[in-house]
């Protein structure tokens, strides 16, 4: 089971699953700034840390540089999420969630349209 993350930790998650399932910590600290989060370093250098004994991420030493690696892939992480608030809103009936979706117009008559072909057509473009 995958875990639940803080939003700043998710904040890493989705940088280093942008950079392809891995980043160095220099490049995770120029993606935070261009998102202009000034972070300091010991704050992510311990949400890392976090995210590493949570299981998310492993860590590899290149000479004196740390490149992080997501073990969990962001369409599983999303998954397990989605599973928990299923289960957790819902008791895991998934109608009652779209029902919502749908009431609260949070899916609109677009999104419908392109779940009914996702549906019929077999589920093949997520």
């Amino acid at each position: 089971m995958i875990g639940q993350v803080s939003d700043s930790e998710l904040e890493l998650m989705k940088i280093i699953w942008a950079e392809g399932g891995k980043a160095l910590y220099a490049r995770i600290m120029d993606a935070l700034a261009e998102t202009g989060n000034h972070w300091q370093k010991n704050t992510v250098i311990t949400l890392l840390s976090r995210l590493v004994e949570k299981g998310l991420l492993k860590t590899n030493k290149i000479g004196r540089r740390n490149e992080y690696t997501a073990i969990v892939t962001e369409a599983d992480y999303q998954a397990a999420q989605t599973k928990t608030l299923l289960d957790k809103l819902y008791e895991g009936n998934a109608k009652g969630l779209v029902s919502t979706l749908i009431q609260r117009e949070m899916l609109t008559a677009t999104d419908y349209e392109d779940l009914k072909k996702f549906w019929e057509g077999g589920g093949e473009d997520r």
